[in-house]
């Protein structure tokens, strides 16, 4: 028996429907990965770019600019940095300023916190800036938040903080170095996790100590008769209880001051 023929418009027919299914699984295909990925890339792929340091506020934030002239800000994810008014707190922030320099430093990251900040690794010339403030002993390994990092990161982390206090680097000197977490906590019941001596008050009954203040910027502290006392804004200054404090937390006395 001969084969049978379609009639040419069913042939037809069935061109147009092979033609249709062909074309759907080529968007099946082509599709989904790319869908796929997107939802990858949002639920936390690692991004990263070049930029410029233009400003360090502590020793676990810092303020860049990319080629495009977009500023962001970016917290050091894994470390906490002594805070404004804590020992070391300014010798911990020019160490990170000496890290970045003046050169182009690598950001990566993968999400921001709830301040919008970038949270990641700075790096430049293979050296890791959050590893490196904590192997100068200059900040603690953020454990509150460990999850954040790559298991092989935290190892390295925690290794480094061992290795600084061992060898008391930085804020290790102190015997008993009171945690970023534990100030912070303090400050915002009110209270002072540890309190200075009260300062002694001169003649007029005016506390002597609590007119010394350091420009949180230069790094350099002021007494009332220093030439440039007045000079330092508001926003910038930072009181201390005497300068002996004020050198412990890395400042230095202004040169114009009378010796």
């Amino acid at each position: 028996m001969p084969p049978l023929s379609l009639p040419p418009f069913e042939s037809n027919r069935r061109r147009q429907c092979l033609s249709l299914v062909s074309l759907f699984v080529l968007v099946i295909v082509h599709v989904c990965p790319a869908v796929s990925l997107a939802v990858k890339g949002e639920r936390g792929q690692s991004r990263s770019m070049m930029a410029r340091v233009t400003r360090v506020s502590d020793g676990d934030t810092l303020t860049v600019v990319d080629p495009r002239g977009r500023e962001y800000r970016v917290r050091l994810t894994g470390i906490d940095a002594p805070e404004i008014g804590q020992p070391f707190s300014q010798i911990s922030r020019s160490h990170l300023a000496r890290l970045a320099g003046n050169q182009p430093v690598r950001i990566t990251w993968e999400k921001t916190d709830r301040y919008d900040r970038l949270l990641g690794f700075v790096s430049r010339d293979g050296v890791n800036f959050n590893l490196a403030q904590l192997e100068a002993g200059l900040a603690w390994f953020y454990r509150a938040y460990e999850m954040d990092l790559p298991r092989t990161e935290r190892s390295r982390f925690d290794q480094a903080e061992q290795e600084a206090r061992t060898a008391r680097r930085g804020l290790w000197r102190d015997a008993s170095p009171l945690a970023p977490w534990d100030y912070r906590a303090s400050r915002r019941e009110g209270g002072a996790a540890r309190r200075p001596p009260e300062p002694r008050a001169d003649t007029a009954g005016v506390s002597i100590a609590s007119r010394i203040h350091g420009n949180r910027n230069s790094g350099i502290y002021h007494l009332p008769d220093c030439p440039d006392y007045h000079r330092v804004s508001p926003r910038n200054r930072v009181p201390f209880s005497s300068e002996r404090e004020a050198l412990q937390q890395g400042f230095r006395k202004a040169r114009n001051c009378p010796r």
